[in-house]
C-alpha cells in the first residue's frame, strides 16, 4: 500500500498509544482523523497536530456508542472521501483482585475494550471494502497471558484477539487485511499514569506507529494477522 493521502481512522487518538501512531502516520504522508470521548481531549490533540493542518480531522465519538461511531466514520468519509485503515485502539484498564472488581468495573471494559472494538468495525467495514483496505485492533499480550488482579481486563483483551481473529477470516475474502497487535508495556497515559523518564525502556507510541507503517505497506499477499510486540529489555526494578 502506497500510504501518500490514503486515510486512516483512530480510535482514541487524543492521546498516548493512540496520539504516538496518529503522529507516525501523518509523518508518512497519509490523512488521519483522531477520536476521542471529549470535545476539550479533541481540540487540544488537533492544536498539537496542527502543523499537518488539513490532513488531520478530529471527531468528538465515544466507542461504546454504535451510533456515534457510525456517525465518525461519515464525518471521515465526508472530509477525505475514503477510509483505508482503521485501528481500533481506545481501551482502559482496571485491575483488582476478582472479589473487589466491581460489576461496574467489569461492564465499563468490556463496553470499551471489547464492544467498542465491534461497533467500531461494524461502523467502517463497508467503506474497507470499498477501498481494499487494512484494519487493526490494539489489543494487548494480556489477551494471552493471563494475571492477578486482571480477570477483567484479561476478559476483554483475550475477547479482542479472539474477535479480531475471526473477523480477520471473514474480511479476507473482501481483500480487506486484519491484524491484531499485542503490546507489552508502552509508554502511555493508560490507567491514570503520567509518562516519565522511567518509562524510557518500554515501547514507545511511536515505535507501534511504525510497526503499522510498515504492516501498510507490506506485500499485498502477506498478511501477519498477529504480532506480539514486547520491549527490547526487562523493566527497570
Amino acid at each position: 500500500m502506497s500510504l501518500k493521502n490514503k486515510v486512516a481512522y483512530i480510535t482514541g487518538s487524543t492521546k498516548g498509544i493512540g496520539f504516538g501512531i496518529a503522529k507516525r502516520l501523518l509523518e508518512s504522508g497519509m490523512r488521519v482523523v483522531i477520536t476521542g470521548r471529549t470535545k476539550e481531549g479533541v481540540d487540544a490533540a488537533i492544536m498539537e497536530l496542527k502543523d499537518y493542518d488539513e490532513r488531520v480531522l478530529g471527531v468528538v465519538s465515544d466507542v461504546r456508542n454504535p451510533d456515534a461511531e457510525v456517525k465518525a466514520i461519515k464525518q471521515c468519509l465526508d472530509k477525505f472521501g475514503q477510509v483505508d485503515v482503521i485501528i481500533a485502539n481506545a481501551g482502559l484498564g482496571i485491575f483488582k483482585p476478582i472479589e473487589e472488581l466491581s460489576i461496574e468495573d467489569w461492564n465499563a471494559m468490556i463496553e470499551t475494550n471489547l464492544n467498542g472494538v465491534f461497533y467500531t468495525l461494524k461502523a467502517g467495514i463497508s467503506a474497507l471494502k470499498q477501498s481494499k483496505g487494512y484494519y487493526i485492533s490494539i489489543a494487548s499480550l494480556a489477551g494471552t497471558n493471563f494475571f492477578a488482579s486482571g480477570s477483567g481486563y484479561n476478559a476483554s483483551k483475550f475477547g479482542v484477539v479472539g474477535f479480531t481473529q475471526a473477523a480477520m477470516l471473514d474480511l479476507r475474502n473482501y481483500d480487506v487485511k486484519v491484524t491484531t497487535i499485542m503490546p507489552g508495556s508502552v509508554t502511555s497515559h493508560f490507567n491514570n499514569h503520567t509518562p516519565n523518564p522511567d518509562d524510557d525502556w518500554k515501547i514507545q507510541p511511536e515505535d507501534l506507529g511504525q510497526l503499522i507503517v510498515d504492516l501498510l505497506k507490506m506485500p499485498a499477499n502477506a498478511l501477519p494477522s498477529k504480532v506480539e510486540i514486547r520491549p527490547t529489555k526487562p523493566g527497570k526494578k
